[in-house]
């Protein structure tokens, strides 16, 4: 038996970008986000809502990190925690396409 999982992992050199078929719209510095497939809404906090208007073009996830970690006052691995939580979460709603490269 593998050990592998069939689920992709998200780390720190994962590429995360928004998918493509949703709608997301600002609202006071938090967003709203619908899954154009499913047919249901997400909100999203003001750290979320950053998270997401940086993913409108595709990024790594240490890069977004760096930017959390500049801009709200975190630990370093509460940031990182947090961010793969919420990643995970906008993946399994099919919010996010997640694209891990492999070291050669």
């Amino acid at each position: 038996m593998s050990s592998k999982q069939l689920k992709y992992e998200i780390s720190e050199s994962s590429i995360v970008v928004a998918a493509v078929e949703q709608i997301s719209s600002d609202l006071g510095g938090e967003a709203v986000i619908l899954n154009l497939k499913s047919g249901v809404y997400h909100g999203l906090n003001e750290a979320g809502a950053r998270i997401w208007n940086l993913i409108q073009q595709p990024k790594f996830v240490k890069d977004i990190k760096q930017v959390l970690l500049e801009e709200y006052e975190v630990e370093p691995e509460v940031c990182m925690s947090d961010l793969l939580a919420m990643l995970d979460n906008l993946k399994d709603a099919g919010l996010i396409e997640v694209n891990n490269e492999t070291a050669a």
